[in-house]
């Protein structure tokens, strides 16, 4: 890209678009086969070179129901570079032909529920009767940081995986009457988010799970990103959530997007562009 402006960068973390689109069937029926062909390499080409962008990610999947098609998750730092390559998307495959149905915008951020290392050493002195300053104490804390910089880096600058069923839906909490989430002191929500992480640990290796911030920036708060090899796990662990206090009092939930992560070539046909089934 021409970088004639400021880069409009967070100081952790990057931005994230969830973009769901249809195809306009009747204007590409129109299309010549080589306006088709030209369109689809325009847009492959246009996938790779926003792959090839540094620190930027970027998922095409098939939406499995008529809420829309096409569906792109776009993780970069810079909101500049976003916003650019999220036009030249929707422009693609000729104008009109991917139609915006659905958006979200969000940025990847760190948990204020996330257990820190003073909290941690008062825990193992608490509930393990370590010594404080003990070799088994050190290790212990030595082994949570670690685990704790490892958790940060996936919350902040993820890698996501090539698994098959990507989940997306948007969240609040609550501020209605005796269920005001931000009414709670912090420990009271710290403990309730503590019991709903469990919940989401039974999942390890099922669900690869991406939480992005999105107050200020988009109609909810938070952005609910989820990978799975099986839709069955993903009905499960939101099933389960909702029985967590956080979820039963406190959550506000809007639609869920499920799609299959496919290449572009098969993307294609799915979504009968190329009619070759």
């Amino acid at each position: 890209m021409n970088e004639t402006y400021s880069p409009l960068v967070p100081r952790e973390g990057w931005h994230v678009m969830h973009l769901f689109y249809r195809v306009d069937h009747s204007l590409w029926q129109m299309f010549s086969n080589e306006q088709q062909r030209a369109a689809m390499t325009k847009l492959t080409e246009l996938v790779a070179e926003i792959r090839a962008t540094p620190d930027t990610h970027l998922l095409t999947f098939a939406i499995a129901t008529p809420k829309a098609d096409v569906g792109f998750m776009l993780l970069t730092p810079d909101l500049q570079v976003a916003t650019a390559f999220e036009k030249r998307l929707t422009l693609s495959l000729g104008a009109d032909v991917l139609q915006p149905c659905y958006s979200y915008l969000s940025q990847t951020e760190r948990s204020e529920y996330t257990t820190t290392t003073a909290q941690h050493a008062a825990e193992l002195i608490r509930d393990k009767n370590m010594t404080e300053g003990s070799e088994e104490y050190l290790q212990a804390i030595s082994e949570f940081e670690q685990r704790m910089e490892h958790y940060l880096q996936h919350r902040l600058y993820p890698v996501l995986p090539n698994w098959p069923a990507i989940c997306f839906y948007p969240m609040s909490k609550k501020r209605s009457g005796a269920d005001n989430w931000y009414a709670l002191d912090y420990e009271t929500r710290r403990t309730l988010m503590a019991g709903h992480a469990r919940t989401g640990r039974n999942f390890s290796g099922r669900i690869l799970q991406l939480i992005s911030g999105s107050t200020g920036l988009d109609e909810y708060e938070w952005g609910v990103t989820l990978l799975a090899k099986d839709t069955i796990d993903i009905k499960s662990i939101v099933y389960e959530m909702r029985f967590d206090e956080v979820s039963v009092r406190y959550g506000e939930f809007g639609d869920f997007y499920i799609g299959m992560q496919l290449p572009l070539d098969e993307l294609f046909r799915r979504v009968c562009l190329v009619n070759d089934w």
